[in-house]
């Protein structure tokens, strides 16, 4: 690597919603920005979590310089419990995050291990050559930041996720004049978040989420059940304001969500007044209409409190005519089918479901096109990435950035594993690093693609287990095979076919005798029987030879 040039590689985050993670690195030094989780796709059969591929990382280690957090959300923090197993390196960022991350790690018994450091909006940390500024911005969570990282090349400028909301629920707006003051200095590059960047306008302020949850509080009959992420403390704070402007008390179910509140409340994020915080073991004796409950679940996740609440398996909450539940987030992209279920049962049982098609529950918390030109015009960079989004979003961004006056030839739509290279004054793509998914399955990260396949073979077309009996000193087979079948068909019809594939393995199987390896024995009766069954299915069940000695 040229001892003049910046690598800005991305490990995660473009080109899909979530799992974000960012490399910038100099010839001595790198730094890590984000390091977040994305939620499996339908096909990801049993798969849990989706994380960034650090193995560019971890091939370089001794240049690690530290990771630095723009924010608290999941997708951009949920690797670290993963990663920080593999990497020894502080962790920077502000200090809400910090208490968010220390819940997760805690989870995951490496707190005591991790090294985390709270920085405040304003403070510069210098890691090697890198100087990174924490900038105010606003987003749907407090203390969210975007980054100024001064390289020997130029200033880049990471404005993680944002919008320009002059009312925020909490905290400050974001701060215009200090991204002017970097612009009229002088930025290199500019990443910037491109989730909306399709969405013409701007995105509307937190306020109208308040003003509709009072409104739902007013009226509700019986009790209002919100579901919403567990890191989303200013929406906590705006249904505490709302239940005790109504005269309802809040209960917090779900386990992410009662220790993030516990966090928040004990570092002074959350406020409530007194006796409107209830432990949930007294919801049993208190009137409907004077009761508010937030809980996760707003993804429709498995094994969440809103799901369980709509299966009429939570052990506390039992759904019944007259609640109202607000579904108070957008529906990740891959989300909706568990969405929609779950809003499904809840009815069924007799609830009013409200999300942001039928009522102003929730609004996004990035930027759309308007607020994306005002960066952009702020910053006036040399050189534009865009970040944070499926393709379709980077592409729509980068049409922004030309429209506003960023050179065609110095604008990169990137995809996950690109190594964008800039010497201060031209940019190129250089080639690729790895950057595959990373499947995490219970305790299990890094799920090779091969089981996920099998997974995805076994859903679609079945098993059919081979079991050959085979004389111990001759090697010879004893007897028929019996062939067992599951997933493949229907009972009363697959006995006389598996009958004939018994006949057919054995007739595979003349050819072989004791001298044979048993490999190629396995090989030949896969093989043969697969042809077979498909020719009398079309299916292609999972085939799987089992020898037995006797």
């Amino acid at each position: 690597m040229a001892n003049n040039k910046l690598r800005v590689i991305p490990l995660g985050g473009l080109g899909e919603i979530g799992k974000n993670m960012m490399v910038l690195e100099l010839p001595q030094d790198m730094i890590i920005v984000d390091a977040g989780l994305m939620f499996p796709k339908e096909e990801m059969l049993g798969v849990d979590l989706v994380i960034p591929d650090i193995t560019y990382i971890l091939q370089r280690r001794q240049k690690l310089r530290g990771i630095v957090i723009t924010h608290g959300h999941e997708d951009h923090t949920g690797a670290l419990p993963y990663v920080l197993r593999q990497l020894r390196a502080p962790v920077y960022c502000t200090r809400l995050t910090h208490g968010l991350i220390s819940v997760k790690l805690k989870e995951h018994k490496l707190l005591g291990e991790a090294d985390l450091r709270a920085v405040s909006a304003g403070e510069k940390v210098r890691l090697g050559a890198f100087q990174v500024e924490f900038v105010r911005v606003t987003h749907s969570i407090p203390d969210a930041c975007a980054l100024a990282i001064r390289t020997p090349i130029g200033t880049v400028i990471h404005t993680g996720d944002f919008k320009l909301d002059h009312t925020p629920v909490m905290g400050e707006p974001t701060d215009l004049s200090r991204l002017a003051e970097l612009g009229r200095e002088g930025v290199l590059l500019l990443l910037s978040d491109s989730t909306y960047a399709e969405m013409p306008g701007y995105t509307p302020s937190e306020q109208v989420v308040g003003e509709a949850l009072d409104r739902i509080m007013a009226t509700a009959p019986g009790r209002v059940i919100v579901a919403t992420f567990a890191s989303l403390i200013s929406r906590m704070q705006q249904v505490i304001d709302a239940a005790y402007r109504n005269g309802r008390r809040v209960f917090i179910t779900g386990r992410s969500m009662m220790d993030n509140s516990q966090m928040a409340l004990e570092q002074g994020y959350l406020t409530a007044p007194q006796n409107v915080l209830a432990p949930i073991d007294q919801l049993a004796g208190m009137r409907p209409e004077r009761v508010a409950v937030i809980t996760t679940g707003s993804q429709g996740e498995p094994t969440s409190a809103l799901v369980r609440m709509a299966n009429q398996d939570h052990r506390q909450i039992r759904i019944v005519a007259g609640d109202t539940v607000v579904i108070s987030a957008s529906p990740i992209p891959g989300n909706e089918m568990l969405i929609n279920l779950t809003i499904d049962n809840l009815c069924r049982l007799g609830a009013q479901v409200l999300n942001t098609r039928v009522a102003n529950v929730h609004v996004r918390g990035h930027a759309a096109q308007e607020e994306l030109k005002m960066m952009l015009s702020l910053v006036n960079p040399r050189f534009f990435v865009p970040q944070h989004g499926e393709y379709r979003h980077l592409a729509a961004h980068a049409v922004l950035a030309q429209a506003m006056g960023v050179a065609q030839e110095n604008t990169f739509v990137l995809e996950d594993g690109d190594i964008l290279e800039l010497d201060g004054k031209r940019g190129r793509v250089a080639g690729r690093v790895p950057a595959d998914h990373v499947y995490v399955d219970g305790l299990a990260v890094g799920l090779d693609q091969v089981v996920l396949r099998d997974r995805r073979h076994l859903a679609s077309d079945g098993i059919v287990v081979v079991i050959l009996a085979v004389d111990k000193h001759s090697g010879r087979l004893v007897g028929q095979p019996d062939v067992v079948a599951r997933g493949f068909m229907d009972t009363d019809e697959s006995g006389e076919l598996l009958e004939k594939a018994r006949r057919h393995v054995v007739r595979a199987l003349k050819g072989a005798d004791h001298h044979s390896e048993w490999g190629d024995v396995n090989t030949r009766v896969k093989d043969s029987l697969s042809q077979y069954l498909y020719q009398q299915t079309r299916r292609r069940p999972m085939i799987l030879p089992l020898t037995v000695e006797v």
